[in-house]
């Protein structure tokens, strides 16, 4: 299958450090090609992929402080896709929105992977008018909010096994990994480890519309003998960062689409306190690899009972449902439909003009 992935420039592929969706990308292209598919990723020019790249920018736009507006490279990298669109069977979009105007117009086999937050009001005047769109969910809850959209499935994300070390022992710190803002809950992750009296230790990224938060509500904390800012980790250094914790965090205040951070912390044996909000009862387990909670206290209590969860089941989890080679077969099997079924409507069509 001759297969496109088009990610967002925001990061490379995969990134150098924090960064989901790219990454994403990454996984799924390396499974592709390994299962001999042949595969062409439109990334930044600082990514690397066993794949064909077609770099638009020579540089992630994060890393990037001459552009000033960051429309405009994803604007050329679907023109120069669909100059090459004639190539492909299937061109897979991880870039929200923006092609559905030239998509619907140009690309008779093509999907999308919607891979944040919907319950935006402004995304269903979106899904309202593009709802023939063929779109991805990461989670079924993610989903909830547009019912009106073309869904053809949801497919969890998976990750390569290796960096993620398994680490069978228990460590004695609490861990929290993503960014400083508040929907990603790290002054409750605060709360709960000066409340066990644990030390918590954070590896995170600050976005620059998140300054002000970080420093007003976060930055004060640093200063307690329990809280350790460890900053912004690479992929390599992810796996002893979770795998020497006694848990991950993930105290989240918003409908989180999926939570990559929680398999990744799977992976490594390391179990998960998290609130019940989101994505969060599909992906964990609870009493198995990790606890659903409702509040603070609850998660404090949690703590106490992480004794009770088997580190060796936490990786048996992941292994099971959130590997990369179980994510591919489930895009391949969106791709093998949409392909099929571009193959019946024309013929349902005609049938249909000619009875018109």
């Amino acid at each position: 299958m001759r297969i496109a992935q088009v990610a967002p420039l925001h990061e490379s592929v995969p990134p150098r450090s924090y960064g989901g969706t790219e990454r994403i990308v990454f996984f799924l292209t390396e499974e592709l090609v390994k299962k001999g598919h042949d595969v062409t990723v439109y990334a930044s020019g600082d990514s690397f992929t066993s794949a064909k790249l077609v770099p638009t920018i020579a540089q992630s736009l994060r890393l990037n402080p001459c552009c000033n507006d960051m429309v405009v490279p994803h604007i050329l990298q679907l023109e120069r896709l669909f100059q090459d669109n004639a190539h492909y069977d299937i061109v897979h979009f991880h870039t929200d929105y923006l092609h559905f105007p030239f998509s619907r117009r140009f690309l008779p086999n093509q999907v999308t992977t919607l891979h944040g937050r919907l319950d935006i009001p402004e995304l269903t005047m979106i899904f309202n008018e593009y709802s023939d769109m063929p779109v991805v969910s990461i989670s079924d809850n993610q989903r909830l909010p547009l019912p009106m959209a073309h869904w053809q499935g949801t497919v969890y994300n998976g990750i390569d096994a290796p960096p993620y070390t398994f680490q069978p022992d228990r460590g004695r710190y609490m861990a929290f990994l993503g960014r400083i803002t508040q929907e990603k809950g790290i002054r409750e992750a605060i709360e709960i480890a000066l409340r066990c009296d644990t030390e918590l230790r954070i590896a995170a990224k600050i976005d620059l519309v998140e300054n002000v938060y970080y420093r007003e509500h976060i930055e004060p904390y640093f200063d307690h003998p329990l809280i350790t800012y460890v900053g912004e980790i690479t992929e390599l250094e992810k796996s002893a960062f979770l795998g020497n914790a006694a848990a991950l965090l993930f105290p989240i205040q918003w409908p989180e689409p999926f939570g990559l951070v929680m398999i990744e912390a799977l992976a490594c044996g390391t179990p998960v306190i998290a609130f019940n909000k989101g994505s969060v009862p599909e992906v964990l387990e609870n009493l198995i690899n990790g606890f659903i909670v409702d509040s603070v206290e609850e998660a404090v209590a949690a703590v106490g009972r992480l004794g009770a969860i088997s580190r060796h089941r936490c990786r048996e989890s992941f292994e099971k449902r959130f590997t990369a080679s179980r994510m591919t077969e489930g895009y391949l099997e969106v791709y093998r439909n949409l392909l099929t079924l571009s193959h019946v409507l024309p013929r349902q069509e005609a049938q249909a003009d000619m009875r018109g």
